[in-house]
């Protein structure tokens, strides 16, 4: 992908357009899914409602108020008949041990943890030997670990207290499958646990244990069993229709409550499946409607990719154009996705809004330039499949190395050339510069040059310091915007200290260094401090 890399980058005139086979496919779902949500029109829709003694029945969607109103009206204080009750027990099995993505997941929409963040703790706990190997795609422990499973799980109880005075007769064998562990086995604590002092564990790899640790229990605990009720009440012709359920048994789901109350997670409560007891229901009786109403919807857009729900997405991504064979499915793997992420992030073509991932300006666009071939998970699939053949001798490497010659070759003289207009698309400036801003003093681009950023009017506006401190250029950016910055490193007479950067105004400086005299302008900053941090 090198050479797409180098084609792109020379075509747009100079900004570094990186393309990968996974990147890429990764860029292209943000901004697949960015397209939808900017082109998405919101339409209301209307529901009637008939209550009675806390049972709360809706209608279909009706898309007009009026319609809505009429049939509320034409059931108020009448009388429904229940024409279907289906009355089913369902359950839910217990999850599987993490594997390093969904590892990565459960903190992220838990925690708000990066995926990057979890490696990072989990690679730390490794390395004080509290879990095992977390570079790993597999869910679940070999057969001849039963006996270490069983201890882990005692010293989880005895060491992180989840839950105390409750019986637990862990099922170990769900857990155990030999043929579903690779090279490494589902992350898991260790008997480390007991013997070190879990108090000196920094808060951020505490949760990461706590984790591991509540995943074995809910793994091995019992099936989450409820009774699902689903009615269909009709009204003056009109259909009705109420569901609700009833927890019978609690199972794994225990440990999972009890885990979120404990650190009081930042998980959606909106994604909650709620809970409702239904009135006892039986087809055929009539009920004495005592109210009715209409209530007011939207329709919503596809929801913003979350870190969570987009390592989801790059591990389905093109597995159905995967051979049954193919050991290795998706983009990426466990152990490179984060760093992808993070890439796309560094690189300017993705940014974090709190949970989101999204797409910038410049990552639309170079999803736009580029061709499907390179947008599409399609290609790691056929890449994965021929080289699977490759490894089977089946498939010549010369053959493998033929086809993507061909494909450069060809891909150069489809793409050979581009309009100065479309050069300027990533906002580069003469020379191909990327351009960071305006100066505030003359107005002229600010661009990055090999030394750091400066001013194309040479009107001796500093942008590229502030304090003596070489800013990035985020942070350059951020000021010709007008916007606060912190600054890292600032040198005090009492040592180095942190400061947030507020640019008030443009002053004129001067130094005399070797004889000589060094005029120039800077900023005016204000200066705030961040809260220390208790110790």
């Amino acid at each position: 992908m090198i050479q797409y890399t180098r084609l792109f980058t020379v075509l747009y005139g100079g900004k570094a357009l990186k393309v990968g086979r996974v990147q890429t496919p990764t860029l292209a779902m943000l901004v697949d899914r960015e397209s939808k949500i900017m082109n998405f029109k919101k339409e209301a829709y209307y529901m009637a409602h008939i209550m009675e003694n806390g049972l709360d029945a809706v209608s279909e969607h009706i898309s007009d108020k009026t319609e809505a109103e009429r049939i509320a009206g034409a059931c108020e204080n009448g009388q429904a008949l229940v024409t279907s009750v289906i009355k089913e027990e369902k359950w839910v099995a217990p999850p599987k041990l993490y594997d390093l993505t969904t590892l990565q997941r459960d903190a992220n929409r838990l925690f708000g943890f990066t995926a990057k963040q979890t490696l990072e703790y989990t690679q730390s706990l490794y390395e004080k030997k509290l879990v095992t190997y977390p570079r790993t795609d597999s869910q679940y422990l070999s057969d001849d670990m039963e006996g270490t499973a069983k201890n882990v799980i005692e010293a989880i109880f005895n060491s992180l207290l989840f839950e105390q005075n409750i019986m637990f007769n862990p099922d170990i064998k769900r857990i155990l499958n030999s043929k579903k562990v690779t090279d490494h086995h589902a992350i898991i604590p260790t008997m480390e646990i007991i013997k070190q002092d879990l108090k000196a564990i920094p808060e951020s790899e505490m949760k990461i244990l706590s984790l591991c640790a509540n995943r074995l229990l809910c793994a091995t605990g019992e099936k989450h069993i409820y009774n699902s009720t689903k009615a269909v009440i009709t009204c003056n012709n009109t259909v009705f229709k109420v569901s609700g359920k009833e927890v019978w048994k609690n199972g794994w789901k225990e440990f999972e409550d009890f885990f979120k109350n404990s650190y009081k997670t930042a998980e959606d409560k909106s994604d909650a499946e709620e809970e409702k007891k239904l009135p006892e229901l039986r087809e055929g009786m009539m009920i004495a409607v005592e109210q009715t109403k209409v209530s007011e919807h939207f329709t919503q857009p596809p929801k913003h990719y979350t870190e969570d729900s987009l390592l989801s997405a790059m591990e389905r991504a093109g597995a159905e154009d995967m051979g049954d064979e193919v050991e290795r499915k998706g983009l990426g793997t466990p152990a490179t996705r984060a760093d992808i992420i993070e890439k796309l992030v560094k690189d300017g073509f993705v940014k974090r809004e709190k949970k989101q991932m999204i797409p910038t300006e410049d990552g639309m666009k170079l999803i736009t330039i580029l061709p499907d071939v390179v947008k599409s998970p399609k290609l790691t699939a056929d890449w994965e499949n021929e080289l699977t053949l490759v490894s089977k001798g089946e498939v010549a490497a010369e053959q493998f190395m033929s086809g993507i010659e061909a494909m450069v070759t060809d891909l150069v003289k489809t793409y050979h050339s581009v309009s100065d207009e479309q050069k300027a698309m990533f906002g580069t400036g003469k020379g191909g510069q990327e351009v960071l801003g305006k100066c505030p003093k003359c107005g002229a681009d600010v661009v990055r040059g090999k030394f750091g950023a400066y001013c194309t009017g040479k009107c001796g506006m500093n942008v590229g310091k502030a304090l003596g401190v070489t800013l990035s250029d985020t942070q350059v950016k951020s000021l010709l915007q007008g916007k606060k910055i912190l600054v890292k490193g600032l040198k005090g007479k009492k040592g180095s200290y942190d400061a947030y950067l507020i640019p008030e105004s443009v002053q004129e400086f001067s130094y005399t260094k070797d004889g000589k005299e060094i005029k120039g302008f800077q900023y005016k900053f204000k200066m705030e401090f961040p809260p220390k941090k208790d110790k």
